[in-house]
């Protein structure tokens, strides 16, 4: 059985995210960053920006990030992991190409990586690891030393995961009146993305109608839905809906919309909804906005009661089981047999994400995969 303290041959982890402003003259540049490329004018960008100025233009992300790398470093000391945590960001400070240059600097030559989205996709997986690819670049343009780096599987499925939005539900079933909590409905809540990207998301078998990013999600959501049934003896109906869509009109994204969904539900006699958010890690501004804001304001216009269930955030199991995914992979590395933890239909995720997964629209190269431009 691999030692479950050893992280070896890994030196160190990073915590890699996307970012966000921290202040009202940072939304614009901030949003400059996500849409670079994109020729969007600086006018449309403040407009898009209004959800931000609502919360004083401050991204709630940056601080659950610091809180969930307070925990992971108190998981790890307290079960005797000796490996340093890093953080870097995608889109706002601090930058992933700083980020890796100090972990270098540091001595720092094979690391592990921690993205916090959970699924499989584009925009979740195959990008962050092309903003890795291009950090090493800009490292090995400075002729600095670069390190291996190699990222964590998909963890959507790990009980650590799973436990903590399980509760979230149950808890928010319990804050409904009494009269309406065992007929309210679940909507399993996620990000949209376009329609071919969701198609074309996970590896090339699993390509299809949805790809895994829809399987994953509505694997997620059965989970929780029957460990919901289970504890509570009481069978409510759910379903997976989408939120914080931001592409052309003309382009297809997954669907129903949140609000669509509760316009819906309220119209076919549902008493109650409870959204849960099983698509985020924490309660960055997407579950703010477009849930706590947009949705609620739907549910309050309906007059249909509605709760909105937690994200895992800090919680001890989700810090616990990303030390378990720390321990396997390295086990994985030593060339030690083990046994994944996993949930559901779909077992646990390859450690190595294989050639053709996740494809951008233009090839572009990256990091910590079969088709890695960086060993």
């Amino acid at each position: 059985m691999p030692d479950a303290r050893d992280a070896t041959p890994y030196d160190a982890l990073l915590l890699l995210s996307f970012g966000g402003p921290e202040g009202p003259d940072d939304v614009v540049p901030f949003l400059e960053n996500v849409t670079r490329g994109r020729g969007i004018p600086k006018e449309r960008l403040k407009e898009v920006g209004q959800h931000y100025f609502l919360f004083g233009g401050v991204s709630p992300i940056n601080d659950q990030n610091r809180a969930l790398l307070d925990a992971l470093r108190k998981d790890f000391a307290d079960h005797g992991v000796d490996l340093p945590v890093y953080w870097g960001n995608r889109n706002w400070a601090p930058y992933l190409t700083d980020t890796l240059r100090e972990m270098v600097r540091d001595g720092r030559r094979r690391i592990l990586v921690l993205a916090t989205s959970a699924y499989a996709s584009y925009s979740g997986c195959r990008q962050y690891r092309e903003n890795l690819a291009d950090a090493l670049a800009a490292l090995e343009s400075e002729g600095l030393e670069l390190p291996r780096i190699d990222k964590l599987r998909h963890y959507f499925n790990h009980p650590g995961f799973l436990e903590p939005m399980i509760d979230g539900v149950i808890r928010s079933l319990e804050e409904l009146p009494e009269e309406v909590r065992d007929g309210a409905h679940i909507a399993f809540s996620t990000h949209s993305i376009p329609t071919a990207a969701a198609d074309t998301s996970g590896p090339v078998e699993d390509h299809g109608d949805g790809g895994a990013y829809v399987k994953q999600h509505l694997d997620v959501a059965k989970l929780i839905a029957e460990a919901v049934r289970e504890r509570t003896g009481v069978d409510h109906p759910w379903q997976l809906v989408y939120q914080s869509r931001s592409g052309a009109p003309h382009i297809p994204w997954l669907e129903p919309d949140i609000c669509d969904h509760l316009q819906e539900r309220h119209a076919a006699g549902v008493p109650a909804v409870v959204i849960a958010p099983i698509g985020f890690v924490s309660d960055h501004m997407e579950v703010l906005y477009d849930l706590d804001t947009e949705a609620e304001a739907k549910a309050e216009e309906l007059g249909l009661p509605m709760r909105r269930s937690a994200t895992v955030g800090t919680d001890p199991r989700f810090a616990a089981a990303i030390r378990e995914l720390v321990v396997e992979r390295a086990a994985v590395e030593r060339g030690q047999e083990t046994t994944p933890c996993a949930l559901g239909s779909l077992g646990a995720s390859h450690h190595l994400c294989p050639v053709g997964c996740c494809p951008a629209r233009a090839p572009r190269p990256a990091a910590a995969g079969a088709d890695s431009t960086y060993a």
